[in-house]
């Protein structure tokens, strides 16, 4: 088990790193291929179409191949289109040919999502206590580590090609060597004994869906910073480029701090009232960011911001999870509506940039967690009572 949780974290780790890699250099982007705020959401759009048409039948895929074969396809399928995104920036100056790049990684990424998060789930019910939010946690720190190196590189000079190619082949090497550790065919062997509709009853399972919901409203929270909190720095506040790439390493720092902890106060305090005091969190985060004004305020707030947004998807990937004869499927559904967040979270954000500004624009996600929180119950484990989520 302990050799599974390791490779495990890798997966994690290694997702958020070339993410993040990317992200870091999303500014540069946009300056290379002359973009405005709603043609770079349209472009990073294409990342999501690739992952939104790959996830309904993944959780199939998974149990006919197995959680350890989909990485290494994911990671593999995701890294050639980063590659091809980077030189399409730089060398190429084409935005169809980034386009391309980036529905490319958008499959490989959604394959490697569900299937490593399904893996996840296994090894948490074979512990028997809350892990999740650490495997994200490795994620995050995969993203603090992508993104001071992409400020690094940016800093100096580093082209755009090289660097990225650097990171893939560093994680195609790195994951490859390390993903038959994940544990032999446990999540498909369960799922077996599922009913053949399985995968399409899921999808009409009202607690399933509202979970997706759930994390559909705080996958928007946390992609939002993804792709806008450093472009919203630079616009807002007249920043270098460096130093919004910076205050993105300190978003992703804030909610690697989040899912470290998260597992303690969760296990102890049931998940609703978890989420709802990181909702909030969240919530008074963005308002410091848009409204602070001053250098101090807008530090307080994307820490505030990164705590907020650091349990909501691990959660709602556990609670999909809760019943490992269907997790496969229902971690397959949720990710699929979560996944509809980065499709229309980009662009979204992008228009309103364009009317209000980039800052202002951030005002959307703070507005979305409040219905959102109206959900969170939906998370609650099968077992427990009311008084204790």
């Amino acid at each position: 088990m302990l050799r599974s949780r390791n490779a495990v974290m890798l997966a994690f780790f290694f997702n958020g790193f070339t993410f993040a890699s990317w992200v870091s250099r999303i500014p540069e982007v946009r300056s290379s291929l002359h973009l405005e705020n709603g043609q770079l959401g349209l472009l990073l759009l294409a990342g999501a179409v690739g992952s939104l048409a790959t996830l309904p039948t993944t959780g199939a895929l998974l149990h006919r191949w197995g959680a350890a074969t989909m990485v290494r396809a994911g990671v593999a399928t995701a890294m050639l289109g980063i590659v091809i995104a980077a030189f399409g920036t730089d060398t190429f100056g084409l935005a169809p040919v980034v386009a391309v790049g980036l529905v490319l990684y958008g499959v490989g990424s959604g394959i490697w999502d569900v299937a490593m998060n399904v893996e996840g789930a296994v090894v948490e019910q074979g512990l028997g206590r809350t892990i999740m939010p650490r495997f994200h946690a490795g994620f995050s720190l995969g993203t603090v580590s992508g993104a001071g190196l992409g400020a690094a590189a940016t800093a100096a000079g580093v082209p755009l090609e090289w660097h990225l190619t650097a990171a893939c082949a560093v994680t195609l090497v790195a994951l490859l060597s390390t993903v038959g550790g994940f544990l032999p065919r446990a999540a498909e062997a369960a799922a077996e004994h599922a009913p053949a509709a399985g995968a399409l009853a899921a999808w009409r399972e009202p607690r399933t869906l509202l979970i997706g919901l759930m994390v559909f409203a705080l996958a928007v929270t946390e992609g939002s910073a993804n792709d806008w909190l450093a472009i919203a720095l630079i616009d807002g506040y007249d920043v270098p480029h460096w130093v919004g790439v910076s205050g993105f390493g300190l978003f992703v720092t804030a909610m690697t701090t989040g899912r470290v902890v998260g597992p303690v106060l969760l296990d102890r305090h049931g998940r609703v009232p978890v989420l709802w005091s990181t909702m909030a969190a969240a919530g008074v985060g963005l308002l410091l960011i848009v409204f602070g004004g001053h250098a101090a305020l807008v530090v307080v707030g994307i820490v505030l911001w990164g705590l907020g947004a650091s349990l909501g998807f691990p959660v709602g990937m556990s609670a999909a999870a809760d019943d490992p004869v269907r997790a496969a499927t229902r971690v397959s559904v949720v990710s699929t509506i979560a996944y509809g967040a980065f499709l229309a979270g980009p662009p979204l954000l992008g228009f309103v940039a364009d009317h209000v500004g980039t800052l202002d624009s951030l005002l959307v996600v703070a507005a979305l967690l409040v219905p959102s929180a109206l959900l969170v119950p939906a998370a609650r484990k099968p077992s427990d009572s009311p008084a204790h989520a």
